[in-house]
C-alpha cells in the first residue's frame, strides 16, 4: 500500500478498534442506565443504547431497522470510494483525513447495527443496537416563558448521549464545513501578458 493511503487508512482503523474496545468495555462492565462520573454532573458514562442514527435519532420499527444499517454500509463503501479517489487525485491531506474520520465513525456504529444483536444474542443480524456512552449535560435550566414552543420547559445543553463513532463523525463533517474553501480552492492560472516574455531569434 501506498504511503498516501497508509495515514488516512491506519487512523479511521485505529478509531474503530477504539470505539469497539470502549463499547465492549461499557457492555461488559455497566448496566443500561449505569453511570460513571468523571466530570461530576458535568461529565459521566452513561451507558445507553438506540436502534437509531447518531446521538439516538431513530427510523422506527424493524423494516425502518433494516433500512438504516443497509443505508450505512451503502454509505460506508461510498465513503471508502471516495476516500481511494481523493487519494489517487491528490486532494488536500486535512479533508482526505476528515473523510477517514467520518469513514471511521460510519464504519464503528454499522459494526454494532450489523452484528451485536447476533453476538450477544437478542437481534437478528443487521438489527443490533448501537451503544452509547458519553454524556456532557454542560448547562442545564428553563427556557424564558416567552419563547415560543418551549417556554418554561427544561433544557439541558449538551443533552444526546454518544459514542467515539458519532464524536468522528461530527468532528469529520464540522472541519469539512469550516475549511471547505481552503479544502477545495481553484488554482487560479496567471494571465500572460503580451511582451512579459523576450523572444529571442
Amino acid at each position: 500500500m501506498k504511503a498516501a493511503y497508509t495515514k488516512p487508512f491506519l487512523t479511521a482503523a485505529l478509531i474503530i478498534i477504539a470505539d469497539q474496545l470502549i463499547k465492549t468495555w461499557v457492555r461488559a462492565h455497566m448496566y443500561q442506565g449505569d453511570e460513571i462520573k468523571f466530570l461530576g454532573e458535568r461529565g459521566m458514562l452513561h451507558y445507553t443504547e438506540n436502534n437509531g442514527m447518531a446521538f439516538g435519532m431513530e427510523l422506527g420499527g424493524d423494516w425502518g431497522k433494516l433500512v438504516l444499517t443497509l443505508f450505512r454500509i451503502i454509505a460506508v463503501i461510498a465513503i471508502a470510494y471516495g476516500m481511494v479517489y481523493l487519494i489517487k487525485h491528490k486532494y488536500h491531506r486535512g479533508l482526505i483525513m476528515n473523510v477517514a474520520l467520518i469513514f471511521a465513525g460510519a464504519t464503528g456504529n454499522i459494526i454494532d447495527s450489523t452484528f451485536y444483536g447476533v453476538v450477544y444474542h437478542y437481534a437478528p443480524l443487521f438489527h443490533g443496537r448501537v451503544v452509547d456512552m458519553f454524556y456532557f449535560p454542560l448547562l442545564s435550566g428553563n427556557f424564558p416563558q416567552w419563547v415560543p414552543g418551549w417556554g418554561g420547559q427544561d433544557f439541558i445543553f449538551f443533552r444526546p448521549v454518544f459514542n467515539l463513532a458519532d464524536a468522528a463523525i461530527s468532528v469529520g463533517v464540522i472541519l469539512i464545513l469550516v475549511f471547505q474553501k481552503h479544502y477545495f480552492k481553484q488554482e487560479v492560472p496567471e494571465e500572460s501578458i503580451p511582451n512579459s516574455e523576450i523572444v529571442e531569434e
